[in-house]
């Protein structure tokens, strides 16, 4: 276990040949800016240069630094390269020329949500990840995901072969029965990862500019590591790699040149936190709280869902005196009164001026006046189901005179 300070180009000269069982680096990615970030304290600023003179002076930077990479790595061994839209395609070049192209694995591609109106273009929500083995015969452990969606049954339980066209289809015995596969783990792992971008909140956030989730490091040590390997990070800034080693009983070697990342990753290191992602635990479908009713309703009338919130289902595309204009739908169970009453609750804190109710039902626990909240500027409409129900009853008793 080892953390060096210093230039990673001298202190790799330090590590002996093929020592290392991966090597991540997550280098400056050319943005030609200075990296900075405020704790959430704001009592301390982590920051690094991030600026060139020419797209050639990173490239050899980048390119001296690989080849000491390659020396240290062993024969089984793997390089994972992070790196964004910055100077990809350089990086890759550089990679292809020190451990050559058909050592090349895979290209993936970190996929998160992060939101920004701000950005003339489209969102950038994604990063990359360049995977290159040392050599053709290098460790890796198969990770498997679970099926689609989409995917039927019989996807999932028959065989499959190839007929005279090479086509893939089901395999039949002599009496045209399908044939039962094999007890299937599931789907490989894809070059596409839905990792969570760190939240603003998590506990295992630093305020160090550019930190990774170890969620994200912890699938790439899964992929081509056993415990008791060695992992070498030569960019180790908040030191998400070697906590995340640290945890899975992975040996480990960092290096930086600053004095403050060096710090602070001894400190992670003594107390390490990882923030679990509800996202992967529960899955997408755990946050989607509509039903296609109420889908149907907001859609019907211009507004966006929001999900997991009990006073407000959505807010219309349009704002009304530069506010939002909040959408609540009454749930069988609530009476008019405690419907309103949760959705002005829910849109005091966000600033609304006009609120939109739509009434599903008109049982309530008591009477009350609506025009009692006329003055809180509370649209009240009724969905088209109730509008219809309700003119049937009222046609009810006229129609049984004529009986």
């Amino acid at each position: 276990m080892s953390i060096f300070l210093g230039d990673c180009l001298e202190q790799l000269k330090k590590i002996p040949d093929e020592s290392v069982d991966l090597i991540y680096l997550d280098p400056p990615f050319y943005t030609q800016k200075t990296q900075k970030l405020k704790t959430r304290d704001n009592q301390k600023e982590y920051y690094f240069e991030d600026s060139w003179e020419s797209i050639q002076e990173y490239f050899n930077f980048i390119k001296v630094r690989l080849e000491e990479c390659h020396r240290v790595l062993k024969k089984t061994g793997s390089i994972f390269l992070h790196c964004d839209k910055s100077a990809s395609h350089y990086l890759r070049v550089a990679l292809d020329e020190v451990f050559g192209m058909d050592k090349f694995q895979s290209e993936i591609i970190w996929a998160y949500k992060r939101w920004s109106n701000s950005k003339v273009g489209l969102l950038n929500n994604h990063q990359t990840i360049y995977f290159y083995s040392k050599t053709k015969k290098f460790k890796f452990n198969k990770i498997y995901t679970d099926y689609s969606a989409t995917t039927n049954i019989d996807q999932i339980l028959q065989e499959r072969v190839r007929d005279e066209n090479a086509k893939s289809v089901y395999k039949v015995d002599e009496n045209g029965k399908p044939i039962i596969g094999k007890e299937k783990k599931g789907v490989p792992l894809s070059d596409v990862w839905n990792i969570p971008f760190l939240n603003p909140k998590a506990k295992e956030r630093t305020g160090y500019p550019t930190q990774k989730p170890i969620l994200l490091i912890e699938q790439i040590l899964k992929l081509v590591t056993d415990e008791g390997d060695k992992v070498l990070d030569p960019f180790c800034g908040s030191g998400t790699t070697l906590v995340t080693a640290n945890i899975m009983n992975r040996k480990y070697i960092g290096i930086d040149i600053s004095e403050d990342a060096i710090q602070l990753t001894k400190q992670r290191l003594e107390n390490p936190i990882k923030t679990s992602s509800h996202l992967l635990n529960k899955g997408e479908k755990e946050y989607l709280t509509k039903t296609e009713e109420e889908l149907s309703i907001l859609n019907s009338i211009n507004a966006r869902p929001v999900q997991r919130n009990s006073g407000i289902d959505g807010f219309l595309k349009e704002y009304y005196q530069d506010k939002p204009v909040p959408v609540k739908i009454q749930k069988l169970n609530e009476t008019l009164e405690e419907a309103i009453d949760k959705l002005l609750f829910a849109s005091k804190k966000r600033d609304c001026v006009l609120k939109v109710l739509i009434r599903t039902n008109r049982k309530t626990d008591r009477i009350f006046q609506i025009r009692d909240y006329q003055s809180k500027n509370l649209l009240i409409i009724d969905s088209y189901d109730l509008i219809i129900s309700s003119k049937l009853e009222a046609e009810k008793p006229r129609l049984s005179c004529f009986k």
